[in-house]
């Protein structure tokens, strides 16, 4: 059983837990341990979470495999970019699945939830960053229509960023 629930306060250190927890299983070897360990405890510690979740703007949601947390979104509506000339458009923050539950085609269900989301409050579009060397996230996004409109240096601490791809999806 499949199950997609928004998030709400109560859900900061859970969110916490996947966001680290997630952010290790994909980008951990993106960087130093200590770049990594850094970035982790300013972005996915519990308070950092609270605070984002208190904030309108940004819409989390988690999906649950039998009742168990998989993996979680956060999607800002009208997020525009000065590189994508749409009008309304939906920045994916993010999107991540616990390893364990890449082959159940969660990631594919979350993805096509927080679209419909959007096309539902008039979203021309949805637009996103990944890590170029990602190469299993940027051709889970290809496969879902989203093509490459530019690229941007994603700073991970002072001292390391990495390479992205800015990539669009239109409706």
């Amino acid at each position: 059983m499949i199950s997609i629930a928004k998030a709400k306060v109560e859900d900061a250190n859970l969110l916490a837990e996947l966001g680290s927890k997630t952010f290790i299983e994909s980008h951990g070897q993106s960087a130093s341990k200590a770049d990594i360990d850094k970035y982790m405890n300013e972005k996915f510690n519990s308070n950092v979470v609270l605070e984002e979740l208190s904030d309108r703007k940004n819409i989390y949601h988690i999906i649950y495999r039998d009742q168990q947390p998989a993996g979680y979104s956060k999607i800002i509506f009208n997020e525009n970019h000065s590189g994508i000339q749409n009008g309304n458009v939906t920045k994916l923050e993010r999107l991540y699945l616990l390893k364990e539950f890449y082959d159940l085609k969660l990631g594919h269900q979350l993805l096509e939830f927080n679209i419909s989301l959007s096309e539902q409050n008039n979203q021309d579009g949805m637009w996103l960053f990944v890590w170029k060397e990602n190469l299993r996230a940027v051709r889970f996004y290809e496969k879902a229509g989203f093509e490459v409109v530019g690229s941007y240096d994603f700073k991970l601490t002072d001292t390391h960023s990495n390479p992205n791809h800015q990539m669009l999806l239109t409706y």
